[in-house]
């Protein structure tokens, strides 16, 4: 057996945890011993991504998210936009590791196992301050100096991660959204987003690729949701009657959607050839997505386009009025873009972003269901083999 196919099963003995009956309700911080009896260890994971995976790098910049944000499992903002967990949590939960420190918060973060990279509005293409380039820049710049720290010794040592789990480590990218719906936002057609697309994948596999030549060797990348079913695109296409498909999502964008994520599937294959000794785990986020919206009743959610936090309208989404956002009535500041009263019935937390309970959803069938995987390696049948050894 070759020496990629074995990291593959290593570390599909890592999300199999909750297929096992393991709890995921970790505090941060803390292993869960269980999982580490069933599962191979990687010390570390380093995130890339938008805010689909931002643990509090847009508030390490701008300030902190605003309530009612981190209601549900944190009691309160967390620098997520999200209700909770996002799947990057529960990806750390069930390997035992605490959640990932955004790299660019200065203020009580511990990056002895990774660093997250990632940031709320992050594209591949250079259009703002954290897109993809810049982030692995980040990551280069963490990366040379972790190592000099760490042998000055002293309080840095705990803080940092030791150099062999760089090569040890997990790598996850989940990013590539905003470079479409960017797109629709300046007035582009879907064939003019179509056409600027194989740009965006070059870049993406530079940046893979230098992740790779500093020694990373186990990546995990996602590709991207049907943003068609998201309520800020529909809200803002305002797609005729006959761009809904039975699902009430914008057929075109999830096309263009569906042709992105076909690209850099082309393109992970390229990659396994270009990087020989690399694992690369491709996640079939949209084909989840699409089953959770489309059969959500079945699932235990309901109103799977509609928005849990927000200011009102048929998908209770106000691009002025968003999730949080507060007005001064009489003096007094109240709170006008509220949450729903349950969010674990949700798919759907701010227009934009999936809730908590959404995310678990999105863990746990990974977690169970080879065929969302590529290569499609069943969880619960390599786990239990691995206990029985």
């Amino acid at each position: 057996m070759s020496f990629g196919i074995i990291n593959v099963i290593i570390f599909v003995f890592l999300v199999a945890s909750n297929n096992l009956g393991v709890s995921l309700a970790l505090p941060a911080g803390k292993t869960n011993h269980h999982v580490r009896h069933c599962v191979w260890n990687y010390p570390a994971i380093f995130n890339f991504g938008d805010s689909n995976s931002d643990t509090g790098g847009i508030a390490a910049l701008y300030g902190p998210v605003p309530p009612p944000n981190g209601e549900t499992f944190f009691g309160g903002s967390a620098g997520r936009l999200c209700d909770g967990r996002l799947f990057i949590d529960f990806l750390a939960e069930s390997l035992g590791l605490p959640f990932l420190s955004p790299y660019l918060d200065s203020v009580g973060s511990n990056f002895s196992h990774g660093a997250n990279f990632a940031t709320a509005g992050s594209t591949i293409r250079p259009q703002n301050n954290t897109y993809l380039d810049i982030q692995f820049a980040e990551y280069s710049n963490f990366y040379q100096k972790s190592q000099i720290f760490s042998k000055q010794g002293g309080v840095f040592a705990g803080l940092l991660p030791k150099e062999e789990y760089f090569s040890r480590a997990l790598y996850t990218f989940d990013i590539g959204q905003n470079d479409i719906t960017t797109g629709y936002r300046l007035n582009l057609t879907s064939e003019d987003i179509k056409a600027y697309i194989p740009g965006v994948i070059d870049q993406f596999t530079e940046v893979v690729k230098g992740v790779y030549g500093k020694g990373g060797r186990v990546f995990w990348i996602h590709n991207t949701g049907p943003l068609g079913c998201l309520a800020y695109m529909l809200e803002r296409l305002q797609p005729a009657p006959a761009q809904i498909d039975k699902l009430g999502c914008a057929s075109p964008l999830n096309e263009v959607s569906q042709y992105y994520n076909s690209k850099l599937k082309e393109a992970v294959v390229q990659l396994r050839k270009d990087m020989p000794l690399a694992t690369i785990t491709f996640v079939d986020m949209y084909s989840l997505k699409l089953n959770l919206i489309s059969e959500a009743k079945n699932f235990g959610f309901e109103e799977p386009l509609v928005a849990c936090c927000g200011n009102g309208g048929k998908y209770n989404f106000n691009s002025t009025t968003k999730c949080g956002n507060t007005d001064t009535v009489n003096g007094k500041e109240i709170l006008i873009a509220k949450s729903c009263p349950n969010p674990l019935k949700r798919v759907i937390w701010d227009g934009i972003h999936y809730s908590e309970a959404a995310n678990k959803w999105i863990f746990d069938q990974i977690s169970k269901n080879p065929s969302y995987l590529d290569p499609p390696i069943s969880l619960s049948r390599v786990c239990r083999q691995r206990r029985n050894h």
